[in-house]
């Protein structure tokens, strides 16, 4: 299926997966709706994703937390770039690797905001249009993390539980539309995510990736514009990925 032309909505697009989501559906023709909240980042990635073939990008400073700017950022979009065809569920992030019992409460209440409440935000505002207009695609971004629980990791783990029976869940709800629902579950991925979740720790968040040659955030976008560039009549349920040094999100086979 062509995807030039199709609007596509990308929620934590600054950097990391959303970004070069953003680029890989650029250069396949499509109309980029760009959101995220930091705006000077955000602005870089649109321009480069003009320049990779992207018809055309708005790009909306977003924190999907927000309930009602989510709402009312949906309501106030140009008629143009209201109908939207794909929607990317990536914003999110982790804080934090403690024991639970050790763990801080304003850690917890960014993860449950911006993977749970922020994921169903950003759906309940997009995908009843879809529903009425007949076609569209929502792709949310998992995790190995939601299926395996790691030590010191449980608020987060259990947020990419949450997201898996959400998406699981929105797939049996659409049943009878058109619509499509697919969960990108990706193991270990070079990006921010270890510098967020260890609060600016550089040498912390160097070791993670340690002996270890990770996917990469263009590894991850290839596999969402794969699924959304399927046959309308396929859904891709869930993709689960790795590196080939990692069997799921506890064990690891690290080089010296």
């Amino acid at each position: 299926m062509s995807l030039k032309g199709k609007i596509v909505f990308i929620t934590g697009a600054s950097a990391g997966i959303g970004a070069a989501t953003a680029l890989a559906f650029a250069a396949e023709g499509a109309r980029l709706l760009l959101a995220a909240r930091r705006a000077g980042k955000l602005a870089e990635v649109a321009s480069r994703a003009l320049e990779c073939g992207a018809a055309a990008v708005h790009s909306i400073g977003l924190d999907v937390r927000d309930h009602r700017a989510v709402q009312q950022t949906m309501d106030e979009l140009p008629p143009e770039w209201a109908e939207i065809d794909i929607l990317v569920n990536n914003a999110g992030l982790s804080r934090g690797l403690e024991k639970l019992y050790m763990g801080k409460v304003q850690d917890w209440e960014e993860m449950i905001d911006t993977n749970v409440k922020g994921l169903l935000y950003v759906t309940r505002a997009v995908v009843p249009g879809m529903v009425v207009r007949g076609r569209g695609h929502v792709i949310n971004l998992g995790s190995t993390a939601g299926e395996l629980t790691y030590p010191n990791g449980a608020v987060y783990c259990a947020s990419k539980a949450a997201e898996r029976a959400i998406n699981d869940g929105l797939r049996q709800d659409v049943l009878g539309t058109p619509v499509r629902v697919t969960s990108v579950d990706p193991g270990m991925v070079e990006t921010e995510f270890s510098m967020v979740r260890f609060h600016g720790d550089t040498e912390r968040a160097a070791k993670v990736y340690k002996g270890i040659q990770p996917l990469t955030p263009e590894d991850v976008a290839e596999v969402i514009v794969w699924a959304a560039g399927r046959p309308a009549h396929v859904n891709i349920a869930r993709v689960l990925l790795t590196c080939v040094q990692q069997a799921n999100s506890l064990l690891f086979s690290r080089s010296e």
